[in-house]
């Protein structure tokens, strides 16, 4: 039996949350774990429980519209300078650390306090599982 464009598509994006699930228990220092499509649309997200939100509804689906209109345009340089395998953003309050995927980008908002060596454990842990 076929599976319908719908099932199949259900099925996918219960395979990239078990990721984001994965990602989230990757370190205590993640945020929030999510993967947005190539128009900034959220396919999956998942909040730490007890985490302040920062974001409210809105400005969250610009921040992801920016962040992935950014990657695809970046995107064209690949032939010139390489792949992006990631991206750190640091912020006052948190750090994101984004990465390109052909099933989108996974955003990880991680904790202001996480140190550099931090970072780059989360990092490598997060390349692991996607």
């Amino acid at each position: 039996m076929t599976k319908t464009p719908s099932e199949k598509w259900q099925e996918d994006i219960s395979i990239y949350r078990r990721k984001c699930q994965k990602i989230l228990l990757a370190s205590q220092s993640i945020r929030y774990v999510g993967l947005i499509n190539e128009y900034g649309r959220t396919m999956t997200g998942i909040i730490k429980p007890s985490t302040k939100i920062l974001l409210k509804s809105e400005s969250a689906r610009n921040e992801f519209f920016l962040i992935s209109t950014l990657l695809s345009m970046r995107r064209s340089n690949d032939y010139a300078i390489g792949y992006l395998d990631f991206a750190i953003f640091k912020h006052n309050k948190i750090t994101l650390i984004v990465f390109q995927r052909k099933e989108g980008i996974y955003y990880v908002s991680v904790n202001k306090n996480a140190s550099p060596d931090s970072l780059s454990k989360i990092i490598s842990k997060i390349k692991n599982l996607i």
